[in-house]
């Protein structure tokens, strides 16, 4: 409709005309049944009936010759809406990514309305073209990135690249370009089909070897184990590279696979790099702005809101939007008209009170925490969905704030505009937002011309870096801090106007001044650890000195992150930081390479895990894939999963309970244990297959445990019953045997 309106136009008028056409000629034709059954006499002497037959026929061959061209023209109209299909596909690939989201965190829901607002307004923004192919390629791409960068907002840092990544990878599934099984293997792995030795057990763990052996079960890896004995110092070389993800493979594997098929490789040598790989493959594939950080304000949440859309901060451990939206309100002329009240226990009564009064006066309300109202959410849900659209007054605004709660109704969360309120992630991220957010606010003073105005911009530059270096340390857990400190963005705020203040004050830097009030008190007022606090004051040091206000000071040793000339001004600094790195080195954070390698891992895993916890039932072009799979799956559990053991008290005779063996007493124990847990794996997986069959229902726990083996994961029905294990299904069960 709004690609080509006049088509649609046409449409809407052909089917008006056709309709009224048919009832004309059902009309005529009713009209030549009566003239027949009342006509008196031989009806051809009834010249009335002749001229009405006469005249019927010549309108009758009228409107079939009308149908005809109606029906000609309405195929050209379902033919060009035909090479729009490509875009309605995408656009229905991206909304279930979206709807997906509400497995991984109870407050992403979107509504299909939200999704169509987008959708048309991207077709709108596009930039018009006559060739088809290159305008759908536009409205795709253009479209693609439009949801990704309006759900960002609303997305914590920790599954934006998660998010980024499902969106290319189903539209590389949907192409064909990506295989469904290699796609799951990805995230679950498998099961090695022989046993090999490791052929480099000095630098390649079991584990590693396990899952390339593994590998060899899809067709595009076939004989690919060879290369590890035959290439073994090029393997070594690409599993001690810095960079392996970028590492050619020896040949002809490196030409042979394509990137997808290469990061699995990856993920069985150095799972440490598979983040960093699929930011390269969405740059590939996707562009790199997917990678790039994604900033939001408030004055962009707002223009999507209205005074019947609810505005929510989605809030993480220890942020506090209050100070933000209190500025925004005064930057608006709200400031005096913004009414605020923390929710909890008998709040609920005034909130209400305070909601209807600012509907009629056009007052903003904020209500915080609602996380800790579970039993009043109904009642809000109930007065937001009957605000009264002809009466509520155009100012009024509503806003709210909430930690991840199940409680929090999705009515809400569905039609209102949301964002989420976290530190960033990466020293690049850090610095952008502490400069839009922040350092804007004495913008004047920045491009002036006064003396101290050098000074001011090194020594806020080395301010937000400091900032961003002791937030980024918290990942990498005890070796960063012995305690993760929640450090905000109101630290930095307070350290900022110190600064311009004390620069003011005094004719000298009084750096005693400033390390103490920023390490001392805005950062190390949270810091309840003695080396915490040491810590902090020496990277402090490094930042707050007098040998950082020269415009050739360099943070890093490869000189990254510098100093820049005195001449700059503030959008030079902001180009600087948009061509920093997405990643950071740990040196910086004063930390060595190795520091990186177990946060890395977390992070893989994690993603991985939740980016299976997102895959649909079935994973292929046949419904019956996944059924097959479990059918062949369970049959060879059966096989290979020993029966329990016959005859305990045998076992008992031949290891009595002594006080010298008190081992028997275990080993008896053990058994029992087995059994029990031998016992439900094979009545579980007969059930199972009864289930898929058709012969018996198929329970919710049974279709749990169906998925589970179809992700290679042990159903947590076993699990119960069994010994502590983080092992995947296939190394479980050769574990068990």
């Amino acid at each position: 409709m709004e690609e080509r309106p006049d088509l649609e136009e046409m449409r809407s008028i052909l089917v008006v005309s056709s309709a009224q056409m048919k009832a004309e000629l059902k009309d005529i034709e009713d009209r030549i049944l009566l003239r027949l059954t009342t006509s008196e006499g031989s009806p051809v002497d009834d010249i009335d009936l002749i001229v009405t037959l006469e005249a019927s026929k010549v309108k009758s061959e009228e409107i079939k010759n009308k149908v005809k061209s109606a029906e000609v023209t309405q195929a050209e109209i379902d033919l060009t809406r035909a090479q729009y299909i490509p875009v309605a596909n995408r656009a229905q690939i991206l909304f279930f990514c979206l709807a997906d989201l509400a497995n991984v965190d109870p407050m992403y829901q979107y509504s299909l309305e939200w999704f169509k607002k987008i959708f048309i307004n991207s077709m709108i923004d596009t930039a018009k073209s006559t060739d088809i192919d290159e305008r759908i390629t536009s409205i795709n791409d253009y479209f693609t990135f439009s949801l990704y960068s309006n759900v960002c907002r609303s997305l914590f840092e920790k599954n934006k690249l998660q998010f980024a990544f499902l969106l290319c990878i189903r539209i590389l599934l949907d192409s064909g370009v990506i295989d469904s099984h290699e796609w799951l293997f990805f995230l679950s792995g498998g099961s090695p089909l022989k046993e090999l030795s490791n052929p480099a057990p000095t630098w390649l763990s079991n584990r590693s070897w396990n899952e390339i052996l593994a590998l060899e079960a899809l067709p595009s890896f076939t004989e690919f184990v060879n290369v590890f004995p035959n290439n073994a110092e090029k393997c070594k070389q690409i599993f001690d590279s810095l960079e392996p993800h970028r590492e050619e493979l020896p040949s002809p594997w490196d030409q042979r696979l394509n990137k997808f098929q290469k990061m699995m490789i990856l993920k069985c040598l150095r799972p440490d790099k598979v983040t960093n790989s699929m930011q390269d493959f969405l740059t590939d594939n996707m562009g790199e702005r997917f990678i790039e950080p994604q900033t939001s304000d408030l004055s962009a949440m707002y223009k999507e809101s209205s005074a019947t859309v609810p505005l929510i901060f989605v809030l993480s451990t220890g942020t506090d939007p209050a100070a933000d939206l209190y500025k925004f309100a005064d930057k608006l002329k709200m400031g005096k008209r913004l009414m605020s009240i923390s929710l909890g226990q008998g709040q609920g009564p005034v909130a209400e009170k305070m909601f209807h009064n600012a509907v009629e006066t056009g007052n903003w309300v904020f209500f915080q925490n609602c996380h800790l109202a579970p039993s009043w959410m109904p009642k809000l849900e109930y007065i937001i969905e009957r605000i009264p659209i002809d009466t509520v007054h155009r100012d009024f605004r509503i806003w709210l704030t909430s930690s991840p709660s199940p409680s929090f109704p999705v009515s809400i969360l569905q039609n209102g505009s949301k964002m989420t309120i976290e530190p960033p992630r990466g020293i690049k991220a850090n610095l952008m937002r502490a400069y839009d957010n922040q350092i804007t606010e004495f913008l004047d003073f920045f491009n002036s011309e006064n003396k101290k105005v050098n000074t001011f911009k090194w020594l806020i530059f080395s301010l937000c870096l400091f900032h961003g270096v002791c937030i980024e340390r918290r990942k990498f857990g005890p070796l960063g801090f012995n305690i993760p400190y929640e450090f905000t963005d109101g630290d930095l705020r307070i350290c900022v106007s110190q600064l311009y203040m004390f620069l003011h004050e005094y004719s000298d830097i009084p750096f005693k001044v400033l390390t103490y009030t920023a390490g001392h008190i805005n950062y190390g007022g949270r810091v309840t650890d003695d080396w915490d606090r040491r810590c902090i004051m020496n990277i402090l040091h490094d930042y707050y000195d007098m040998t950082v206000v020269n415009s050739s000071y360099q943070f890093d040793n490869d000189g990254i992150y510098h100093q820049l000339p005195e001449e700059s001004e503030f959008n030079d600094y902001t180009s600087y930081i948009r061509s920093l790195p997405v990643n950071d080195d740990p040196s910086l954070f004063g930390l060595h390479a190795n520091a990186d390698i177990s946060y890395a891992q977390s992070e893989t895993y994690t993603c991985l895990t939740i980016l299976l916890s997102l895959q649909p039932r079935t994973v292929g072009t046949e419904a019956s894939s996944q059924e097959e799979s479990i059918i062949n799956l369970t049959n060879m559990l059966l096989k290979q999963i020993p029966q329990p053991f016959a005859n305990i008290s045998k076992i008992q005779e031949k290891y009595p309970v002594l006080y010298n063996e008190s081992l028997n007493t275990v080993l008896v124990q053990e058994t029992i244990r087995f059994n029990k847990l031998l016992q439900v794996i094979h009545s579980s997986l007969k059930d199972l297959l009864k289930a898929v069959n058709g012969l018996v229902v198929m329970s919710d726990a049974l279709e749990k445990m169906s998925l589970s083996m179809y992700t290679n994961a042990v159903p947590v029905i076993w699990a119960s019953k069994a010994y502590p294990s983080l092992k995947p299904l296939g190394a479980w069960v050769s574990d068990l045997q």
